[in-house]
């Protein structure tokens, strides 16, 4: 069994983490999220640059009502003076928490010197993270990986960086950049790194059940588990962790009739969220992820796809689980 995670004044339990995800973890993902079993919630990263603060991309990512404490929101950049700037600014619109990203290895993200690049420059780490700690009075978290290459894998130094500025705790995913997402997870780092400093640590890369989490969590004796991909089209896997941690077997998989209800839910909120036009585009995708695996997907997705409207956009989704065949599907949808 986990016992709850302390991250400066906030208890997280149980001590399951949502990874930031961008584009998908904004409000609507994250408050569904926290509902369905998980301690804490990461919004989506957010850049250092302030030219882009005010966007309607931004605003949007800023949008926090009505979720519950604590609020926690990554920020992304490569100068130190940025990222403070850019801490205190999430912080004035409602961030109770900071994470730093250094996790990302998307290109884009890395050809600036953001994200797991800055795991190549130790000393900008260091800057980085004193100043933004330095800039505000939440707690400031971070979120790396074990290194920049499996050559150069210094999660452990940057780790021991980290507690000595002042981060109160750190996620780390048990791959380097350059691994992408390709191959499995190593957790021997992140063992090594949970040795190596005082502060919580919580592992994260491949957990996608709750025996999964089990062997992660002996064999890396992290504090906590985050969980980015595998909650993709299926929110309940905090739940389902949380009940196989305590309870020592796992938990009935959901229905199909939860299944079209929590989708439903989550397009109502997305729709709310973006407005029925841009709401409907961005639901695409998470239908999609919920669908992959139900008889009829692939005809259903054919039509769906096409789908502009959004009270049309739920009746689809609600045909599909009402179908009995893909024919009957066809004609529904």
């Amino acid at each position: 069994m986990l016992i709850p995670l302390q991250i400066g004044p906030y208890r997280i339990e149980p001590p399951l983490v949502l990874a930031p995800m961008a584009g998908v973890t904004d409000r609507a993902f994250r408050t569904l999220c926290r509902r369905l079993g998980a301690g804490l919630a990461v919004a989506e990263m957010s850049t250092s640059d302030p030219r882009l603060w005010h966007t309607e991309k931004s605003r949007l990512r800023r949008e926090h009502d009505p979720e519950s404490a604590p609020i926690s929101v990554q920020i992304a950049g490569s100068d130190p003076q940025a990222m403070a700037d850019s801490a205190r600014f999430q912080v004035e619109h409602g961030a109770q928490m900071v994470d730093i990203n250094m996790g990302c290895p998307a290109k884009k993200v890395c050809r600036v010197d953001a994200g797991s690049a800055l795991l190549r420059d130790a000393p900008r780490v260091e800057r980085i993270l004193r100043a933004v700690v330095a800039a505000v009075s939440v707690p400031v978290t971070l979120k790396m990986r074990t290194g920049w290459s499996p050559d150069a894998r210094n999660g452990v130094q940057i780790a021991r960086i980290a507690q000595d500025c002042g981060i109160a705790a750190l996620s780390v995913h048990g791959r380097t950049r350059a691994d992408r997402f390709d191959g499995m997870a190593e957790y021997d780092t992140i063992a090594e790194i949970k040795q190596a400093v005082d502060i919580p640590v919580i592992a994260n890369g491949d957990i996608d059940s709750g025996e999964k989490a089990l062997q992660v969590l002996r064999h890396t004796a992290a504090d906590g588990l985050m969980i980015g991909r595998a909650a993709l089209g299926h929110p309940w896997i905090f739940g389902e962790i949380d009940h196989h941690l305590r309870h020592g077997r796992a938990r009935a998989a959901p229905e199909p009739a939860l299944v079209c209800a929590t989708l439903l839910e989550h397009l109502r909120e997305l729709h709310r969220l973006y407005g029925p036009t841009r709401g409907v585009r961005v639901g695409r995708k998470h239908i999609q992820w919920y669908c992959q695996s139900h008889p009829g997907a692939q005809v259903f997705w054919q039509r769906v796809s096409c789908i502009e409207d959004a009270q049309a956009q739920l009746q689809c989704v609600s045909a599909l689980f009402n179908a009995g065949d893909d024919h009957r599907l066809s004609r529904a949808a």
